[in-house]
């Protein structure tokens, strides 16, 4: 993931999606690091998805729909690298925490966006 974050919220979701899937692959294959992984990737990449679909605009009560679950996405995809973060070597726990912290970021966008069109 770039330093700089993009702006764009849909190249960002795509960066985090992206990030999470590179440093799975470098991950040993035990059991658990496995599961832990397909949930990872699967809601990782579902924030982004759920993005594009959000800014299809088919009506203002679907958009925030779909933000909630981005937002619902990128909090389990921080569980997901919590325990990823926990059960695997020391050597990355640096870039874990990196991508903990960008799910929880992306949260909060999602968060504001919500109540944002909430309250319109």
């Amino acid at each position: 993931m770039n330093k700089d974050k993009p702006y764009d919220l849909g190249e960002r979701t795509f960066e985090f999606a992206l990030s999470v899937a590179n440093i799975v692959n470098k991950l040993s294959r035990t059991l658990s690091n496995i599961e832990y992984s397909k949930q990872v990737i699967k809601s990782s990449g579902s924030t982004g998805a759920n993005y594009i679909e959000a800014n299809e605009n088919l009506s203002e009560k679907d958009a925030i729909y779909r933000f909630k679950i981005c937002r619902k996405e990128s909090k389990e995809s921080g569980f997901w690298l919590r325990l990823l973060r926990e059960t695997n070597d020391v050597s990355f726990k640096d870039r874990f925490n990196e991508l903990i912290q960008e799910a929880n970021e992306l949260k909060l966008i999602f968060n504001a966006i919500i109540n944002k069109k909430s309250n319109k």
